[in-house]
């Protein structure tokens, strides 16, 4: 890694203000199906700058490729295929290229894309990124903005790369458990993730700053009366600045609930993909016992042969008399286990919020107990 870095592989990303407002646009008004979009900039050194963005326009099928009459392509399914059909990429070049023409930032830096409660890794997902960084002198990644994350206040939007082995393991197309044994590929190391910034220009930081009004006229407070009173008291909260006080409510957090069955949902997907694999070891076990037993007696029939001065059958037209059945691909079981890892993370970001509260007003809601 530290050969890649020194040659110029990202590390960092950081994000125009401007442009994360385009996404959130973007993602909320396509909400529930998956946005996606192209991400210009430049590099500078291992940081990506991302100084604009345009969305894609949704893919269409290929009216000559054989489809199922009775089956419609998804629109998130379209939408997630966007950045890397044909006519997606004659636009984006078309882009580019009229954003050169009035001197804006118009290097590829990547893409975008929306999802919900961190559902997001995916083969199409995979596929997207790959076709971006296959590229010998590529620097791009794929920024993931979730809209039900970020619905509560908050903006949730992760920085994404595939690893150098992963980029390795997908590009020679084999994922089977000697491939996976000797490059030792696990889950984990299927992306990367890059701290992401964040920038604002110094026109927008110095309106931050005035922002605040002055301090109130009067010199006491009254005692609030309620919450509301406390919540909508004029003199506390001036500005949007002013501190969120939905912070203090004690509620178990909704999505913390949602998330638990996502992960639920992940695991049953992990256990089926365990369970085609097992079957396939239990169909090859049943074929090798068959070939033993045909080796076997084939050997004896050699043997007899040779004491007759006959000469001897080929031991290896097995082959042609039994077929092993081939191993399932393992990529869907890793992208299945990196999306059960990113849920048990959420849990665990959620879960130690909701502890903290608790812990703090333990006093009150055990018996016997003093705050």
């Amino acid at each position: 890694m530290a050969n890649a870095t020194s040659q110029g592989t990202p590390t960092e990303a950081q994000i125009e203000a401007l442009v994360v407002m385009r996404i959130i646009k973007h993602a909320s008004s396509t909400f529930p199906t998956t946005a996606t979009g192209c991400l210009v900039g430049m590099d500078v050194g291992n940081q990506l700058q991302i100084t604009n963005s345009f969305p894609f326009p949704a893919a269409v099928p290929d009216p000559s490729a054989q489809q199922d009459s009775y089956h419609t392509p998804d629109p998130s399914t379209l939408a997630l295929a966007a950045p890397r059909a044909k006519s997606n990429v004659t636009y984006q070049n078309e882009m580019v290229k009229l954003l050169r023409e009035v001197n804006v930032d118009a290097q590829n830096v990547g893409w975008y894309m929306s999802a919900s409660m961190g559902n997001f890794v995916s083969a199409g997902f995979v596929e997207n990124q790959f076709f971006y960084q296959k590229a010998a002198d590529e620097k791009s990644l794929a920024l993931v903005f979730d809209v039900s994350r970020s619905s509560a206040g908050g903006v949730n939007m992760k920085a994404y790369r595939l690893s150098p082995s992963f980029m390795a393991a997908y590009k020679e197309g084999k994922f089977n458990t000697e491939s996976l044994q000797k490059s030792n590929l696990r889950f984990q190391d299927i992306l990367l993730e890059l701290p992401l910034k964040v920038h604002n220009s110094h026109l927008l930081t110095s309106l931050l700053h005035t922002l605040p009004n002055a301090p109130p006229s009067n010199a006491t407070l009254p005692f609030p009366t309620s919450l509301a009173s406390l919540t909508h008291n004029p003199d506390l909260t001036p500005t949007p600045l002013a501190p969120n006080f939905d912070a203090l409510d004690l509620s178990i957090d909704p999505f913390l609930e949602k998330t638990c069955d996502l992960l639920l949902d992940s695991i049953e997907a992990h256990t089926t993909e365990q369970n085609n694999f097992q079957y396939w070891q239990r169909a090859t076990q049943r074929e090798q016992t068959k070939v033993s037993a045909w080796q076997v007696k084939r050997k004896a029939e050699n043997a007899a042969r040779t004491a007759a001065g006959q000469p001897a059958l080929d031991e290896n037209e097995w082959t042609k008399l039994f077929k092993l059945p081939v191993e399932p691909s393992r990529l869907e079981a890793l992208l299945v286990g990196r999306q059960v890892e990113q849920y048990a993370r959420q849990v665990d970001g959620f879960g130690a919020t909701v502890s903290g509260k608790m812990f703090g007003v333990r006093g009150s809601l055990l018996p016997g107990n003093e705050a």
